[in-house]
């Protein structure tokens, strides 16, 4: 199942292969271990993918592609997690993330505005970018992290879950009534 799963929602390889924004990565896309789908190409991606959604830095695909590579994650699923993080869903994201970051660094979180503007923004960068850049690291660690360890746990425990029916399939079907 998972690999089914996983599959309705790959691009195709091609897609991505001919991509413009990815051919620096050339031959290095041709490598069949980058479109496997088994529990570890898979745990890494979501690690990858989730990492590098929470890193706030433009072209964030590219960073993942270029994780996902030498990694040997799937690539497919590396990039397309980066999409969490998406014009609708980073300003709640980015406003946790900082949140975060204040918080362990024991800075009171500043309020916003009632009209955010760019000339407010610009002005409290300074001291707004180290609590979020902090917070940002250590969600996309956490996210990381967790993701990879709960990819691999449901991975094992639907190969389990399927091995035993199969197994008391084979003992019903086995078995005289």
């Amino acid at each position: 199942m998972p690999r089914r799963l996983f599959k309705r929602y790959m691009p195709d390889p091609e897609s991505i292969r001919t991509n413009k924004s990815l051919r620096f990565l050339g031959a290095l896309l041709h490598d069949p271990n980058l479109w496997h789908l088994n529990r570890h190409s898979v745990a890494r991606a979501m690690a990858v993918g989730l990492f590098c959604a929470f890193v706030p830095l433009p072209m964030q695909m590219l960073i993942a592609a270029s994780f996902a590579v030498p990694l040997r994650a799937n690539l497919p699923i590396s990039v397309g997690l980066v999409w969490l993080t998406n014009p609708i869903t980073m300003p709640p994201v980015f406003y946790c993330t900082y949140k975060l970051g204040a918080w362990i660094m024991g800075i009171p979180p500043m309020l916003l505005p009632d009209e955010l503007t760019w000339a407010w923004i610009t002005g409290e960068l300074a001291l707004l970018w180290q609590p979020f850049l902090l917070g940002s690291l250590i969600a996309g660690l956490t996210f990381a992290v967790l993701a990879y360890n709960l990819t691999m746990l449901y991975w094992r425990w639907w190969v389990r879950h399927n091995w035993r029916k199969r197994q008391e399939r084979r003992l019903q079907q086995a078995t005289p009534e």
